[in-house]
């Protein structure tokens, strides 16, 4: 079976948020950041646009969230975010929550164990990682092999920047695809570790 693919799926402002601000319960992407996913939530959707979210959820066989993510979004979902299995980071662990499409499974020791356990469960099939903290802390791990980055046409002057706390560390990237639509721009990357 092959290795999976630890992917970040997440859309953006031009300016570099991917919520805004004061993410909280009433607002799980922030005030105004409902507007970075016009491309999913907006009727009817481009044909280019429903081929990435459908690829995207062929491709991914677990996901691995934060423990923010999923204290601001589980009300909304209703369930799990994809019908799979979910890890969440944290530092305050739940018994595991059964929803109707998968399990929540909370993970307190750390990124690395997450993975590992989203690993033994994905088939092979990518492991999506989800939130602002765990896609900086696998990118500065240098565990994330993907970015999966929609760029909406938006600049949302203030929230929750997604590359932030990197450190000085430059990363290079290999951009493996660029497709568009009026809604987004779909950009692809592979994190080039010089092999």
């Amino acid at each position: 079976m092959n290795k999976s693919k630890v992917v970040l799926h997440v859309t953006m402002s031009l300016d570099g948020f991917m919520a805004g601000p004061d993410v909280s319960v009433e607002h799980p992407m922030g005030r105004g950041g409902l507007r970075l996913h016009d491309w999913i939530l907006r009727t009817p959707t481009d044909e280019v646009d429903s081929a990435v979210g459908e690829e995207v959820s062929a491709a991914t066989g677990a996901v691995v969230l934060g423990r923010r993510t999923y204290d601001v979004g589980v009300e909304v979902w209703q369930d799990t975010p994809f019908p799979l299995p979910c890890f969440v980071l944290t530092h305050r662990p739940l018994a595991p929550c059964g929803m109707k499409s998968g399990t929540f499974t909370f993970v307190p020791d750390g990124l690395a164990d997450a993975l590992r356990r989203a690993e033994a469960v994905a088939g092979g099939k990518d492991i999506a990682l989800m939130g602002a903290d765990v896609a900086q802390q696998a990118l500065a791990a240098g565990l994330l092999d993907e970015i999966n980055l929609q760029l909406a046409p938006v600049l949302m002057g203030d929230g929750r920047r997604l590359f932030e706390h990197l450190g000085a560390d430059r990363v290079e990237l290999e951009r493996t695809r660029l497709l568009a639509s009026p809604r987004v721009t779909h950009l692809r990357f592979r994190i080039d570790r010089g092999n």
